[in-house]
C-alpha cells in the first residue's frame, strides 16, 4: 500500500476544507503563469482528491524543488548567488507570459504558489541555505493573511519571518525582507478586507529589517493605489502582478540586492 493510500478517509475529510484555500490560491497562481489555465470544478474528482492527498503528505512541498536543488552546482568563486523565496508572486516571475527573471544574473527562483510563511520555514534549509546564496529575497505573508493554511495572526507571521531571517543570518546569508504587495481582497477568499493588516505587517517588516541590519525592499509604496490595493495595470486580479507590475518591482529588487551585497555578511559582524 502506498503512503498516500494510507491517509485515513476520516482524516482526509477533516483536512480537505483546510486544503481548499491552498488549492484555490494555487489556481490563482497557475493563472498568473498561464492565463489559459482552467480551475477545477467545485466538486472534487478522484484525481483532485489524490492531489490533495499528495499535498497532505508533503505539506511544505519539499518535492517541488528537491531534484532541481540537487542538480544545482555550488556557486563558482566570486559568484554572488541570490535566492528569491516566496509564494506565487515569486513563482510567476519569469514564468508568466511577458515576464523575465533577471537574465544573466545568478538569481534563483524558489517561489511556490499558495504558500504561507509556515510552509516556507520548513523548506528554508533545502531551498535557500543548502544553495549557498550570498543573499535571499523573502517575499511572503499575503497567503497567511488570506488564510491559506488557516487564518494567522500578525505575531504568528512575524515569528515565521523572524525564524527565516535568523536562519539566514546564522549561515552568513544577507537578508532582504520585501514588503507584502497591496491588495483589498483575495479572489479565492473574499471578504477579509486585508489592506489594514498588510499595512501593519509592512510597518513591522520595515522596523524589523532596520533592527536586524537587513534590507527592506518596499514594493508596496510603488504599487499601492488610493484604495490600498493595486490598479489593474499592475495586478489584473488585484493580487498577482502583471508584466507591468513586475517591471515596477524589478529595479527595486536590483537596488535592494546591491545594497545587501554591499553590506558586511552577518557572520562577519
Amino acid at each position: 500500500m502506498s503512503g498516500l493510500s494510507r491517509v485515513p478517509v476520516v482524516l482526509l475529510a477533516a483536512v480537505l476544507p483546510l486544503l481548499a484555500p491552498i488549492a484555490n490560491a494555487r489556481d490563482a497562481g497557475h493563472r498568473a503563469i498561464n492565463p489559459l489555465y482552467t480551475a477545477p470544478p467545485a466538486s472534487l474528482t478522484p484525481a483532485q482528491v489524490a492531489t490533495m492527498q499528495a499535498l497532505l503528505a508533503d505539506w511544505p512541498q519539499l518535492a517541488r524543488y528537491r531534484a532541481e536543488d540537487a542538480r544545482l552546482p555550488a556557486p563558482t568563486p566570486g559568484e554572488r548567488r541570490v535566492v528569491f523565496y516566496g509564494d506565487s508572486i515569486t513563482d510567476a516571475w519569469g514564468r508568466a507570459a511577458g515576464t523575465t527573471f533577471f537574465p544573466g544574473q545568478p538569481y534563483i527562483n524558489r517561489g511556490i504558489s499558495g504558500q504561507t510563511t509556515a510552509q516556507m520555514v520548513v523548506r528554508f534549509r533545502q531551498d535557500v541555505i543548502d544553495l549557498h546564496p550570498a543573499a535571499v529575497v523573502i517575499l511572503a505573508g499575503t497567503n497567511d493573511i488570506a488564510g491559506n493554511t488557516g487564518l494567522a495572526s500578525l505575531p504568528m507571521i512575524e515569528d515565521n519571518l523572524r525564524t527565516m531571517t535568523e536562519l539566514a543570518s546564522v549561515h552568513g546569508i544577507r537578508v532582504i525582507l520585501a514588503s507584502v504587495l497591496p491588495t483589498t481582497d483575495y479572489p479565492w477568499h473574499p471578504g477579509l478586507a486585508p489592506a489594514g493588516r498588510i499595512r501593519a505587517l509592512n510597518a513591522w517588516l520595515k522596523a524589523y529589517a532596520k533592527a536586524q541590519g537587513a534590507v527592506y525592499l518596499d514594493y508596496y509604496r510603488a504599487l499601492v493605489n488610493a484604495r490600498g490595493g493595486m490598479d489593474r495595470r499592475y495586478a489584473a486580479d488585484g493580487v498577482h502582478p502583471t508584466p507591468a507590475g513586475y517591471a515596477v518591482m524589478a529595479p527595486l529588487a536590483r537596488a535592494a540586492i546591491a545594497s545587501a551585497l554591499a553590506a558586511t555578511p552577518p557572520s562577519a559582524r
